[in-house]
């Protein structure tokens, strides 16, 4: 159905819905129509895309804001996961020590500026090297109870 063909309830309900859902591609599937009609429908109600970027824009700050209320629990699930991971390191294969060695490294040595991109900790580096070799060493020589500490 082209955006010409709708009649205009048809129209107010795809920015209605588009206004509660904030998905082209939904909007579409819940109207019957494609995602490209519903864009060019939103897009000729100026007010609406002012409203849906409004609510996106409250929905991000109200995640962050989730987010930042759970931080200790994330940490703590964190922690463990990382308690329990050198004594499986023991059991697993080189290709996964390889995947969890890259994670890890990744997820320490990455931070997001505020546009989104991740940018390297340079000053980190030296430290990440050392961790790398402990790690490279854990894989050689497997020693069973080994803890976390010792990487850090």
């Amino acid at each position: 159905m082209m955006a010409a063909r709708l009649t205009d309830a048809k129209k107010k309900k795809i920015v209605a819905d588009y206004a509660q859902v904030g998905s082209y591609a939904e909007v579409g599937r819940m109207n019957g129509v494609n995602d490209k009609t519903v864009k060019a429908v939103v897009k000729n109600n100026p007010e609406i895309t002012r409203i849906s970027e409004q609510k996106k824009a409250e929905n991000t700050a109200d995640m962050l804001s989730y987010m930042e209320s759970r931080k200790l629990k994330a940490q703590s699930v964190i922690d463990e996961c990382l308690d329990i991971l050198p004594g499986k390191l023991g059991e697993a294969s080189a290709a996964q020590v390889a995947t969890v060695m890259g994670i890890v490294i990744d997820k320490f040595t990455r931070i997001s500026n505020l546009q989104g991109a991740s940018v390297t900790i340079v000053n980190d580096i030296p430290q990440i090297l050392e961790n790398m070799d402990a790690l490279a060493d854990i894989v050689r020589h497997p020693v069973p109870d080994r803890n976390i500490e010792d990487f850090e």
